[in-house]
């Protein structure tokens, strides 16, 4: 231990992190130097800085990431539709790997030995910190208390903290540890208490980005989204920053009860978990990328990007952002965005988000003179079809007479 001199914590302030921050200090006798991520979370960040500096630390960062979250992160995961196991829109997930790359930035410039996080040793974000650090410097010291200490529980990190003064925040109105909580301008997650029967509805009370779907307005709200190869760029006519348009889409959703889910997920390490999670402006965007690929991008595209997606989900849920395959897809995926351009329309009413109108003026392959049940003055041969059916039927035919098919 005596080779680790100083060490940048992924700091929050919160329960986890706060007895970590004093725990390196007792354990390894290092300087911490503090990082804390702006993300959109929605928390005032200044109250972690007084904490840090309450514990004894001198170098504290607190970065605005928001843009570059959503520009670098966040819009490129929904190029490819990620979804994780046909429902996770990986809030928590896409994060990571900008964490890691600051906290191995920071380490370099503060030269540190080592960096430290709150991950615990059940769950997948241990992964996902380390993976991306090692990715990044592949001689980094990575320090990961839960693995190491015997504070095994919340309720026993909540007794070290008041043995140790150490103020704890959000505690559950009825008593006892909070609820394990992870946010930024893409969702919130909710972890522990009762979710962790998975018979047990979760409370009404614990949710805080969005109103239920019962209690959302009765009448519809419509917003217009534009896209730029596959990026939005403005919502109702007015252009907006990355993070900007994601926040703003969050207050919509959130008002008509949109983005709600409740799903018992399989972590990388193994197990089954719960989690609920709140993704309104994610939910919306989901939507409304459909909609425009729907009509820009080729068929088969569209179909090769749809079976590539589980793999792609999957690494980033792992926590594999920065490796070389992840990488690959992407220039992929990018690739498919060059003519998804144009708006889309979509309807927000009691927690759903549909798709209601969709066009584009300079890459549409909808041709409404084809498409059409009415006349379309030979601009489709129905014989056509005749060979081309004849033609797909022709391996089915030549099989049934060989082996008929028994039904």
């Amino acid at each position: 231990m005596s080779d680790i001199k100083k060490v940048v914590l992924a700091y929050s302030g919160g329960l986890d992190t706060s007895v970590i921050l004093k725990w390196l200090q007792d354990t390894y006798q290092a300087e911490v130097v503090t990082f804390t991520a702006d993300l959109g979370q929605g928390e005032e960040l200044e109250p972690a800085r007084a904490k840090a500096e309450a514990a004894g630390v001198k170098d504290i960062f607190i970065d605005d990431l928001r843009e570059e979250f959503v520009r670098d992160f966040v819009f490129p995961m929904f190029r490819a539709n990620t979804i994780y196991e046909g429902e996770y829109l990986l809030g928590t997930s896409i994060a990571r790997p900008l964490i890691s790359k600051r906290l191995i930035e920071i380490a370099k410039e503060t030269k540190a030995d080592a960096i430290s996080h709150g991950a615990t040793g059940k769950g997948n974000d241990q992964v996902r910190f380390e993976l991306g650090a090692y990715a990044l410097n592949p001689e980094i010291k990575i320090i990961a208390p839960w693995r190491e200490w015997d504070l095994l529980s919340r309720e026993k990190l909540m007794t070290y903290a008041e043995k140790h003064g150490i103020a704890v925040d959000m505690k559950h109105k009825q008593g006892g540890s909070p609820y394990s909580m992870d946010a930024n301008l893409l969702h919130i997650s909710y972890e522990g208490r009762h979710l962790e029967d998975p018979s047990t509805e979760a409370e009404e009370s614990m949710w805080r980005w969005s109103v239920s779907p019962e209690q959302a307005p009765n009448e519809p709200e419509y917003v217009d989204i534009e896209f730029k190869q596959g990026d939005i760029v403005a919502l109702n006519g007015k252009f907006m920053k990355a993070h900007e348009i994601l926040g703003e889409l969050n207050q919509l959703g959130g008002k008509h009860g949109i983005g709600r889910l409740d799903l018992v997920e399989n972590r990388y390490v193994g197990m089954k978990a719960r989690g609920c999670y709140e993704t309104p402006g994610g939910t919306i965007m989901m939507k409304a990328h459909r909609g425009i690929e729907s009509i820009t991008l080729d068929r088969e595209v569209a179909h090769l990007k749809d079976d590539l997606m589980p793999r792609y989900a999957s690494l980033i849920y792992n926590g594999y952002w920065w490796s070389p395959e992840r990488i690959a897809l992407q220039q992929l995926i990018n690739h498919t965005q060059a003519h998804v351009n144009g708006w889309v329309r979509v309807k927000l009413y009691k927690g759903s988000a549909s798709v209601v109108g969709r066009d584009s003026k300079t890459d549409s392959l909808f041709d409404p003179n084809i498409a059409t049940f009415e006349d379309d003055a030979g601009a489709y041969d129905h014989k056509d079809a005749e060979g081309f059916i004849k033609l797909n039927a022709l391996r089915m035919r030549i099989a049934a007479k060989l082996r008929p098919i028994n039904q």
